[in-house]
């Protein structure tokens, strides 16, 4: 039970078990979790609830994630709304490919289902639950990380406030103050850029296709998804010198239907954007997920190009580990699997990062390639695409590979 108090100095002290720092996708479901499992936790957020359930993300929840969110309580509309997909789209130079994901995955499919609307449940969850998040939370630091006794303090409406806590969960993204808090000797990291980016258009359209389609074209990678049955979301590859200011709608669909399948181009309906923006793509990994009584998790520790559907997956994947680990803990006073958490969340990070860069390599246009890499690229998209090993590799990762079982 969370308890407060205020000190002589004014400030105010509260007490919980898990401090989360984040209310993000993988915060709000990690303090779901943990509510619900009977383990106190506060969530701080930076931003405004409003702020945060504008932020437009990815959409595709590999069955893990879909699972983890029922457990949460939080996957009635996702279940009535979201649409299950057995297959996924490619297409080469105009040339159209379906693969079965069922079939070479042993049964599974992806839901695609807006991460904002994920967000946005896990939201009315807490809320009924009656669990405390704070929002507008500046000036966050954590101390005494490596001691027993770890605290956050935070700014509020001019007030100053402490939480005493046992432990730190940072779900606050890359930029964020939890991977901060670790010593810079401390932190191993793996980054690697890409030279391009995507640019993404939102419209309340019909999708063009059943399935997502990733397209290879000599004119560079683009990206037909969906949100639901009316509205569409399209992305096109761009180089990571340009600026939004660069595109209007008209320019963006022109050059959307020069890189589709020309039957689909024929069909796709057009419409006013409700979001236009450029995402730079990167790889980043902090191998350093734990440290004293910190947990990284999400972007806090790992980034992955769009292109694998992986970053909210893995980011889901971390909070189960984290979960059954803090349930571990307090009701059997497991702390010795502390070190498991690190161990088992990068296995499986590390192979979703090859998976995103293999899939960005193989899809993308690459300014210094020449006409050699792009036939090179072109015969290995045919091996994978016409070989049952090679789309059995896709599909398994694509749907997403098992995390191991903290024991």
């Amino acid at each position: 039970m969370t308890k407060t108090q205020a000190t002589s100095n004014a400030q105010v002290t509260t007490k919980t078990q898990v401090a989360i720092i984040g209310a993000g996708p993988s915060g709000l479901l990690l303090g779901q979790l943990l509510t619900k499992a009977g383990i106190d936790n506060i969530i701080l957020e930076r931003q405004t609830g409003e702020y945060v359930l504008g932020r437009i993300r990815a959409g595709v929840l590999e069955q893990g994630t879909a699972n983890l969110i029922r457990e949460a309580g939080a996957g009635t509309r996702m279940d009535e709304e979201g649409l299950i997909h057995t297959h996924t789209d490619f297409s080469f130079q105009g040339e159209h490919y379906q693969l079965d994901l069922e079939k070479y995955s042993g049964g599974k499919h992806v839901i695609v289902y807006g991460q904002t609307e994920v967000t946005r449940d896990l939201m009315a969850e807490r809320e009924k639950a009656g669990a405390i998040t704070v929002y507008q939370a500046d000036n966050v630091k954590l101390h005494d990380i490596e001691s027993d006794s770890p605290y956050v303090t935070y700014q509020h409406k001019d007030e100053i406030f402490r939480i005493d806590c046992d432990y730190i969960a940072g779900c606050d993204g890359f930029h964020g103050v939890s991977r901060k808090s670790i010593p810079a000797n401390k932190l191993e990291e793996y980054e690697k850029t890409y030279p391009f980016g995507w640019l993404g258009l939102m419209s309340d359209t019909p999708p063009v296709n059943d399935e997502l389609v990733y397209c290879a074209h000599e004119r560079g990678f683009a990206l037909c998804s969906m949100r639901s049955p009316t509205r569409s979301r399209y992305y096109i590859q761009v180089p990571d010198t340009d600026k939004i200011e660069n595109w209007n709608e008209e320019k963006f669909w022109d050059e959307l239907k020069r890189r589709i399948p020309p039957e689909m181009a024929e069909r796709l309906v057009t419409g006013p954007a409700l979001e236009m923006s450029i995402a730079p793509l990167r790889s980043y990994v902090c191998e350093t997920m734990q440290y004293g009584k910190v947990f990284l998790l999400g972007d806090a520790a790992h980034i992955v190009p769009p292109t694998g559907a992986k970053g909210l997956n893995l980011a889901a994947s971390d909070v189960e580990t984290a979960f059954r680990l803090f349930v571990k803990i307090y009701e059997e006073g497991r702390t010795d699997l502390i070190p498991r958490y690190q161990e088992i969340c990068l296995a499986r990070v590390w192979k979703a990062v090859r998976f995103s860069w293999w899939m960005t390599m193989l899809l993308h246009r690459f300014q210094s390639a020449g006409r050699f890499d792009f036939r090179v690229q072109q015969a290995e998209f045919d091996y994978f695409i016409n070989s049952e090993a090679g789309k059995t590799t896709i599909a398994e990762n694509y749907v997403g590979l098992p995390c191991e079982a903290l024991e």
